[in-house]
């Protein structure tokens, strides 16, 4: 018999909890059987599994022989990102094509390689005919990063070498989903507001002489219009977000997935769905409605005693969300300093001047310094704090103008690459399936006849 709404819904609310009530682990066994939780020691550290030569993430030095804290360092395929940030700003040039052809083949390409490169992804930035009525337009939501999954599970369908995992072929459909995801992000991102806000329609054909970062802001700006720090300080956050080692969750979803055998969209729109986790991709649009609620809270924002006040009610869960955690502060590798944190700042004092947001950035600022001393004192910390690359970027987005739905998504169209590079990686240096243990906690029961179970 079909139940009512209200019936359904007890019934459901039932189910629940006896799933709760039959899911729960007790705590204490996982000390108990030397469980590694979330793949990390009682240290924080995370547990070796696998090797990678495509990027490194440090937080120590060694003095006198023992490894002691130290400013974050982050490597592209052995090169310093400082100095892929800094090259490209000093050539007055635009760095995430260079990120990508480094990142994919692990070498700096030469002005030949680079430029050919780049004809490529421009050669390749272009939709199957019709796809965006037919597929982005059809079901427009404020969830970008939903829009970009079905998307990409979509355009397998427009591959006829979808299942062909061999290295040519991927690398190819690597470098299409590289060239195509501005394009699903900023359209998907149009057609919510046309649909479901009543904004007028504006869809843009990207050009072939732009580089992804100013194409994003020409496609998303009905004026397409933009400066060119503008389109800097986007290309900078693109660079710094494109990887960051093997084990972060996304990254390591594309491992895991991968090592199955499955294609190439499917490997994609698993790591999508990981980074689409507030506790991975979406930390900076908490920071910035976390800073939201405190320019609301703090009425002069060059008091430190206000700022003290509601950084300390934040970590004793009275303010904001009352998740007791100042969000865009710490990391779980780098303690010191985050080095993507500190070179987006460099681009985001700029912008803040060029904008006028200097009290803005003088709060951020302000917050960066107050926090880890606070934190220090409120949780009793043994480590170094310090702010990590989320802490700015939101502020760098909001500057830009850059609607809060694409936030997580622009992160998602820079780690394509990173992705595409680990995929690359396992099918060529993998060869077994991920498969680590799990061990059963619960006892053996005996089977009872339906007409006898209460």
């Amino acid at each position: 018999m079909k139940k009512s709404a209200s019936e359904l819904s007890l019934e459901l609310a039932r189910l629940a909890e006896l799933c709760q009530e039959n899911s729960t682990i007790d705590s204490s066994l996982y000390p108990k059987y030397d469980v590694k939780r979330g793949l990390r020691d009682k240290e924080g550290k995370g547990v070796l599994t696998g090797l990678t030569k495509i990027s490194t993430v440090l937080q120590n030095k060694e003095v006198d022989g023992k490894l002691v804290p130290a400013d974050g360092r982050l490597y592209y395929r052995g090169v310093n990102v400082n100095d892929l940030i800094n090259g490209a700003r000093r050539d007055s040039r635009y760095g995430f094509e260079e990120t990508i052809f480094l990142l994919l083949f692990g070498k700096l390409p030469n002005e030949e390689e680079l430029s050919s490169f780049s004809d490529i992804l421009a050669t390749q930035r272009r939709l199957p005919k019709n796809f965006v009525r037919d597929v982005v337009m059809k079901v427009p939501t404020a969830d970008i990063m939903s829009s970009l999954v079905r998307c990409i599970m979509t355009l397998s369908s427009y591959d006829k070498r979808a299942m062909d995992t061999s290295v040519e072929n991927v690398t190819r459909q690597c470098i299409d989903l590289i060239s195509v995801t501005p394009l699903l992000a900023v359209y998907s991102y149009h057609a919510f507001r046309h649909y479901r806000l009543d904004k007028p329609l504006y869809i843009a054909p990207p050009k072939e002489n732009l580089s992804i970062a100013e194409n994003i802001l020409y496609m998303l700006r009905p004026s397409g219009k933009y400066t060119h720090l503008e389109a800097q300080l986007l290309d900078a956050a693109l660079t710094l977000h494109a990887e960051h080692g093997g084990g972060n969750n996304s990254t390591f979803t594309m491992h895991v997935v991968t090592s199955s055998g499955t294609d190439t969209y499917s490997a994609m729109a698993a790591a999508l769905c990981s980074l689409k986790g507030p506790k991975h991709g979406g930390a900076n649009i908490k920071v910035v409605q976390m800073f939201d609620d405190l320019k609301r809270s703090v009425a002069d924002w060059t008091d430190d005693e206000q700022i003290e006040e509601y950084l300390t009610n934040l970590l004793r869960k009275k303010a904001f969300d009352r998740a007791g955690l100042i969000y865009g502060m710490g990391h779980a590798v780098y303690t010191i300093s985050d080095p993507r944190c500190r070179l987006l700042k460099q681009y985001v004092r700029e912008l803040s001047e060029e904008l006028g947001y200097q009290k803005e950035f003088a709060l951020y600022e302000k917050v960066e310094e107050m926090a880890p001393k606070i934190m220090a004192r409120e949780r009793k910390l043994l480590k170094p704090v310090s702010a990590n690359v989320d802490f700015y970027s939101g502020f760098a987005y909001r500057m830009l103008g850059l609607p809060m739905e694409l936030f997580t998504p622009l992160f998602a169209t820079a780690r394509v690459a990173g992705w595409s590079a680990h995929r690359l990686e396992e099918l060529i240096s993998g060869g077994k399936i991920i498969r680590p243990a799990y061990m059963s906690v619960i006892d053996e029961v005996d089977y009872c006849p339906l007409s006898d179970r209460t």
